[in-house]
């Protein structure tokens, strides 16, 4: 995956400025510039546009770190649980809520808070 990030100090091979800040594919590679396959919504369809971008546009995307990093996580763990002769649960889990805290305060420390009477001007 890489990211296209218009250099403005570069202006041969800059991409359309809808592109700028999309992740896409490689699909070509030539001299200095790189073919990027990415989605774009028209309508109420995707097409699948194709585009050349010269590589001063162009930088390597971060967006698939987590999920590599969670599947070799994964393996390490299926790899041990079977050496141990368990299931290994790989699941992801929602984080649930919150402990709980009890908050402790003396009669002085609250203040009650109430809204100012209404007067009414008559000028």
């Amino acid at each position: 995956y890489v990211d296209i990030v218009v250099d403005p100090s570069v202006q041969k091979g800059m991409p359309f400025s809808f592109y700028h800040g999309r992740t896409g594919v490689v699909f070509n590679v030539n001299r200095n510039a790189l073919g990027v396959e990415m989605t774009k919504i028209v309508g109420n369809r995707q097409l699948r546009k194709r585009i050349h971008v010269n590589i001063a546009h162009v930088r390597k995307s971060r967006c698939n770190e987590s999920f590599l990093r969670r599947v070799k996580e994964n393996d390490q763990k299926k790899r041990d649980a079977k050496i141990l002769g368990v299931k290994a649960d790989v699941k992801r889990h929602p984080e649930g809520p919150k402990e709980m805290k009890i908050v402790k305060a003396t009669e002085d420390d609250v203040e009650v808070l109430a809204p100012l009477p209404f007067i009414e001007n008559y000028f």
